[in-house]
C-alpha cells in the first residue's frame, strides 16, 4: 500500500505517535485486543531502532471545559457532562504500552494531536520530520493529526492495523480514500523494512 518511491526512513528523525490508546477509548471498539497488540508491536520496533516514542491522550482539566464553546458540535456534550476528566485511570495510557523516561507524552483537548498541545515544538526540538502514526479512532485523532501534520510538511506513515474505528467501514474509507493522499498507509509488518542507516 506504500506509494512513496523510497519508503526508507531515518530512525533518529522519526517519531512513532500512538494516540488515544486509553482504556476508555479502547472500550468503544468491538475488538480492541488486535489493535492494541499491533500498537505494542510498533512500540517494540521503535524501541529497537531508536525511533522516538510519543504518546497522545485525551483528557480534560476543569479549565478545559470552560474553553469549549456551547456551539461545538463534537465537544459540547463533553463540556455539559464533564466527560473524560483528567485524573481518571481509564484515561491514562493503556498499561500494555509501557511509557519510559525520554518518551514524549502530551494531553490534548480536541481531536488532533497538535492543535491543543506543544507537540510540534517538541518534535522540532528533536529534529523529527517523519511520523509513524497509529491511534483510535481512524476518523478522529488519526484523520485530524495526519491532515495537520501534512500541512506542516511532515512525512507520514499510517499503520492501518494499529489504527481502528468503531465503524469498520469508516475505517476503510478514511484509510483508502482520504489518508492515502497525505500519507503512506502501511502495516506493522512493513516496519521491519522501513528503517535505513544514515
Amino acid at each position: 500500500m506504500t506509494t512513496t518511491p523510497d519508503p526508507a526512513i531515518v530512525a533518529r528523525r522519526t517519531a512513532l505517535l500512538l494516540m488515544d490508546f486509553q482504556p476508555e477509548i479502547l472500550g468503544h471498539l468491538p475488538q480492541p485486543g488486535a489493535v492494541l497488540e499491533n500498537a505494542m508491536t510498533a512500540l517494540d520496533w521503535a524501541r529497537e531502532h531508536g525511533v522516538k516514542a510519543v504518546f497522545v491522550r485525551v483528557a480534560f482539566a476543569p479549565e478545559d471545559y470552560d474553553a469549549i464553546p456551547a456551539h461545538h458540535k463534537a465537544f459540547s456534550a463533553v463540556k455539559q457532562g464533564r466527560l473524560f476528566a483528567d485524573g481518571d485511570p481509564a484515561l491514562d495510557i493503556d498499561p500494555a504500552l509501557e511509557v519510559r523516561d525520554g518518551d514524549i507524552v502530551v494531553r490534548k483537548t480536541r481531536f488532533g494531536a497538535f492543535s491543543t498541545t506543544d507537540l510540534h515544538a517538541l518534535l522540532g526540538d528533536e529534529s523529527i520530520d517523519t511520523l509513524v502514526v497509529g491511534g483510535i479512532s481512524t476518523a478522529g485523532v488519526v484523520l485530524s493529526t495526519v491532515r495537520d501534520a501534512s500541512d506542516q510538511d511532515y512525512r507520514i506513515f499510517v499503520l492501518a492495523d494499529a489504527t481502528a474505528d468503531p465503524d469498520p467501514e469508516v475505517h476503510r474509507v478514511v484509510l483508502e480514500k482520504v489518508l492515502s493522499h497525505q500519507a503512506d498507509v502501511i502495516t506493522t509488518s512493513d516496519l521491519k523494512s522501513l528503517v535505513r542507516e544514515d
